[in-house]
């Protein structure tokens, strides 16, 4: 793996194998463990391929019992745990390890409950995003939150990353629109947290293992909120000679107090890749497409296309389309969806970052980008959610070529830095993982980082969940507030300890 360093396997646990592997097939019997090498190739890295490890054994339980026997005998016996959904996180949040159970959630594949007085489904967390939508459009409803690769990512996999998508800006993302989760923790308890009410009392736990990638426990349910499709949708298609005017256009919709229900911007090289690959008809004579939805009543709908469009205009906008039928909407979206394979057309390999930045920093963070595509000899299409900031930059290498993929980790790390610097964060949906765990202390003092890992060590004191993922320091619970002695002597001297 280029250069990103794992805890070190544990050699008593590798000597067991054969022992574990058998007790496995006890804990899950069939077909639901997986250990001959050849077959746990699929399941060597997720989404961010540049990483690849082979677990110790591959396991896929059915039942919420067993998940709960496997994780107790895992934590009795001091074995590390990676969950893992679908496999397509984008920051190595499910990369193996080679002493590892890698456990994984895909037979969890049901939809326990569609409750429409509630708006609530009720789903095991190896449904797809896609496939909650599916199970209620016929009455008209939606799941709104709709990451790119919702036709393949996990229900399960979004409450690990807090995932995102396209209509986030408007509906939120998936921490907005989950109200409980069934999860079993290190030590084999069933814990629910949350449920189909809107609020709870207490500590709000179900935050915390929202975006927890897999840190905390291992959920077997969730119970999200559905909505009632608007009354209409349509978007417009808006083309900039410059990426600084569209980012400039964003900024004043979103002041001018229009919330659109989604607002997606690419430039150039995005915008060929995608028109060659699904044809929707984008201009290919601008340096950025801005994709704007509005949605809601009719007459709204109309009223808000006539202010963005002056909006957009006022920005030097030289093409403006808007849709005219839903066929035509979804158009619209179907190249956008598609960008990020697209984009895989005219480069051999691309690295898809994520960060987010204030809304009014795009201009300066697009040009930014542009100079350290120079830098470093490399070229950046870009394709992110120009309404909450949540950047997409696709950093164009190639593998076979020796120093280039080192290049574009630092291309990608410098563009991160860049994001912090001008008031964002390391990631808006993608999680931290491996890829952005060493820069965690761009963001973070050790006090921060300190705290959150006692957050960690309350739910997995012996730090056998996912370890080596989102903290920079490869470090146990029992470190964390240890005492300095240097030369004999401690710090504070006169106060009484036990």
């Amino acid at each position: 793996m280029s250069g990103i360093s794992m805890p070190k396997p544990d050699a008593a646990t590798l000597i067991r194998r054969d022992e574990i592997v058998a007790d496995m097939r006890i804990i899950v019997p069939g077909e639901g463990v997986v250990d001959a090498v050849n077959e746990m190739r699929a399941f060597e890295s997720d989404g961010l391929t540049a990483y690849r490890q082979l677990p110790m054994v591959v396991v896929l339980p059915e039942t919420v019992a067993q998940v709960s026997r496997l994780l107790k005998y895992c934590n009795d016996r001091n074995i590390r745990v990676v969950p893992r959904g679908s496999g397509t996180s984008l920051s190595g949040g499910a990369l193996p390890l080679e002493d590892a159970v890698l456990l994984v959630m895909s037979r969890f594949n049901r939809i326990i409950e569609i409750d429409y007085p509630n708006r609530t489904v009720t789903a095991q967390p190896g449904v797809t995003n896609l496939g909650i939508t599916h199970a209620v459009e016929q009455d008209g409803f939606y799941y709104a939150p709709d990451p790119s690769s919702q036709i393949a990512c996990s229900i399960g996999g979004n409450v690990a990353e807090n995932s995102g998508g396209v209509h986030c800006l408007k509906y939120g993302l998936t921490a907005n629109n989950v109200l409980g989760i069934e999860m079993v923790l290190m030590s084999g308890e069933v814990v629910r947290l949350g449920g189909k009410h809107l609020d709870a009392e207490g500590y709000d736990l179900l935050g915390v293992m929202i975006g927890s990638e897999g840190l905390l426990g291992v959920v077997t349910e969730v119970t999200v909120r559905i909505l009632k499709k608007p009354e209409t949708a349509r978007a417009l298609l808006i083309g900039f000679p410059t990426s600084e005017q569209g980012g400039q256009c964003v900024a004043d919709i979103i002041g001018a107090g229009i919330i659109p229900g989604g607002m997606e911007m690419m430039d150039r090289p995005a915008i060929h890749a995608a028109e060659d690959f699904v044809n929707a008809g984008y201009p290919l004579d601008v340096e950025a497409l801005l994709i704007v939805e509005l949605d809601g009543p009719g007459i709204e709908v109309d009223h808000l296309i006539g202010l963005v469009e002056a909006i957009a205009n006022a920005n030097g906008a030289t093409t403006c389309r808007i849709s005219q039928s839903e066929q035509e909407r979804l158009t619209f979206w179907a190249g956008r969806k598609a960008a990020f394979p697209a984009v895989g057309r005219i480069s051999p390999d691309y690295y898809c970052m994520d960060g987010t930045i204030p809304r009014k920093e795009l201009p300066r963070v697009l040009a930014g980008m542009r100079e350290l595509s120079e830098q470093y000899g490399l070229g950046v299409a870009n394709v992110f959610h120009a309404g909450d900031g949540n950047l997409h930059p696709l950093i164009l290498y190639d593998a076979n070529v020796p120093g280039e993929l080192e290049k574009a980790e630092s291309f990608g790390a410098d563009i991160l830095r860049l994001c912090v610097k001008v008031g964002g964060v390391l990631t808006g949906e993608h999680g931290v993982g491996v890829e952005k765990r060493d820069l965690m202390p761009e963001m973070f003092n050790e006090i921060d980082l300190d705290q959150q890992m006692r957050v960690k060590c309350a739910f997995d004191p012996n730090h056998l969940l996912n370890p080596g993922k989102v903290f920079p320091q490869l470090r146990r619970c029992a470190e964390l507030g240890r005492m300095h002695v240097h030369r004999g002597l401690v710090a504070f001297p006169d106060i009484p300890r036990f």
